[in-house]
């Protein structure tokens, strides 16, 4: 795969190391959902939050790499629904780079 095939979000992970990840706790695998059980703690009743994302420095525990160099999701198919919503290049992505120092994504990234 060449430098220009790889999906920015193989190689930056910033939103994974910059975002709360609050999410309903039937996306949970115990409650017939995809997230795996271990990697999410319950917030509430019917909320649970990715381990990691709740303090500083934010860093998912879901998260494989280094952030901006090559970094990856480690349950891309399994992963929330706020991780899913959020896409390459939307304002959220660009705020998550900029937090760390990486330039915004070139049009047509994607």
């Amino acid at each position: 795969m060449s430098q220009a095939s790889i999906h920015p979000c193989l190689e930056c992970g910033a939103c994974c190391a910059a975002y709360r990840v609050d999410f309903s706790v039937y996306e949970l695998q115990e409650h017939g959902g995809s997230v795996p059980d271990g990697l999410a703690v319950e917030v509430n009743g019917n909320t649970a939050r990715m381990r990691g994302t709740d303090h500083v420095p934010i860093r998912c525990a879901a998260l494989v790499g280094t952030v901006g160099v090559r970094a990856h999701c480690g349950i891309y198919e399994w992963r929330p629904g706020p991780c899913r919503e959020l896409e390459p290049g939307s304002y959220g992505c660009e705020k998550a780079r900029a937090r760390h120092g990486l330039a915004p994504l070139a049009s047509g990234a994607t």
